[in-house]
């Protein structure tokens, strides 16, 4: 059955993760040296889910999904695919297992010279699926993506978004499992990126995909993933619940990442500008998900005769919970406040000096008063 037709079966071992990488390292040679793209990563991919792989330019996503996908093979470590060891495996074996696994690339990678429709039968025409099947299959995928009436359409006679759907559409033929989808918005518009990822959502949730997206873009990641790895310089440095990771960020890289979608922390610059009329201490209180968040912080202050006034902040809701961070200017003795700061600390709330310093920031700890934490909180 077509995999635009019904939602994959659960098999007897899919609690297992349908990816995993042990210890996978990747090393390029070059002239002034070797160049290592991937540093002993290991990661997995859960059956059904959406991991998002969220890194800069040269933090190694693209090599990452090469090896997903066996387009490169790992200098050292170990690359699963199902009950498949991608790293044991033959070429030709590889062929194989590639074939249950989609692609769909940023610059869309589609066939000039053949149409809509053909370009989603090439697959199928390669994997030796007879003609009345195939148009079949084109067909009902051409609907799932909204592009049944462009057909025999070429592609330059369609939009980047459109040209996009197509791509999914074509990954999608062979009815594979697995899904990676490598800078696969980079060059689409915001409006025209939102309809993409909502459509990678329903290809995920309704079809029951695993996808793997890999990106620069934070806002790729808040929209569709259940899970998030931070690659840089070649290492994963954080990953875990899509939910945890943008309300606890606990690394620098993470933490510029959270800061351009949420924006609820203010910049040296805009420390430097709060300063200018507010002369007590600027505190930042990461918010707390539940009912009692403000109460307690609120509490916090009055307790210890420490007045307050949110300056700065905001807060969103990320798969129905609330995330974000408040900025206060306390007023009060230094004692008085460092006690407040501990107290939120005792109750598990997370708050912290703002300095003005990129990257650093004074975080409290429950009996120490406030210390000094490198990082950007």
């Amino acid at each position: 059955m077509s995999a635009a037709t019904a939602p994959r079966e659960a098999s007897a071992g899919s609690t297992a993760p349908l990816v995993r990488l042990l210890n996978v390292s990747k090393t390029f040679p070059a002239p002034s040296g070797a160049v290592t793209a991937v540093d002993d990563v290991s990661l997995e991919v859960r059956r059904g889910e959406i991991l998002g792989v969220i890194g800069y330019s040269g933090a190694g996503k693209s090599t990452l999904v090469r090896l997903i996908n066996a387009l490169e093979r790992p200098t050292s470590g170990r690359v699963f695919v199902g009950d498949d060891e991608l790293t044991a495996l033959s070429e030709k074996e590889l062929r194989r297992v590639r074939r249950e696994i989609g692609m769909i690339f940023q610059q869309f990678n589609l066939l000039r010279s053949r149409t809509v429709a053909g370009n989603v039968a090439y697959p199928l025409a390669l994997a030796g699926v007879r003609q009345p099947e195939r148009d079949r299959r084109v067909a009902r995928l051409l609907d799932f993506v909204g592009l049944l009436e462009r057909a025999h359409s070429y592609p330059e006679q369609l939009s980047g978004g459109q040209k996009q759907r197509v791509g999914i559409a074509r990954a999608l033929a062979v009815d594979p499992p697995l899904l990676l989808a490598d800078e696969a918005t980079s060059a689409l518009d915001p409006e025209t990126t939102a309809d993409v990822l909502a459509l990678l959502k329903r290809v995920n949730r309704e079809l029951g995909v695993t996808i793997v997206v890999i990106t620069h873009e934070m806002e790729a990641i808040r929209s569709i993933a259940d899970r998030v790895a931070v690659m840089d310089a070649g290492r994963i440095v954080e990953h875990g619940e899509l939910y945890d990771v943008f309300s606890r960020p606990r690394t620098p890289a993470a933490a510029r990442f959270v800061r351009t979608v949420l924006r609820d922390r203010p910049s040296p610059q805009t420390i430097a500008r709060l300063r200018e009329s507010h002369a007590g201490r600027l505190v930042t209180v990461r918010v707390q998900d539940g009912r009692g968040f403000t109460a307690a912080v609120t509490r916090a202050f009055a307790s210890r005769g420490v007045e307050n006034e949110v300056v700065f902040g905001g807060i969103s809701e990320l798969q129905n919970r609330s995330v974000g961070a408040l900025t206060y200017e306390l007023r009060g003795a230094d004692a008085a406040v460092d006690a407040a700061l501990a107290d939120l600390a005792a109750q598990g709330i997370e708050a912290f000096e703002e300095t003005g310093e990129p990257g650093a920031g004074v975080v409290a700890s429950p009996g120490h008063g406030s210390t000094r934490a490198g990082g950007e909180g």
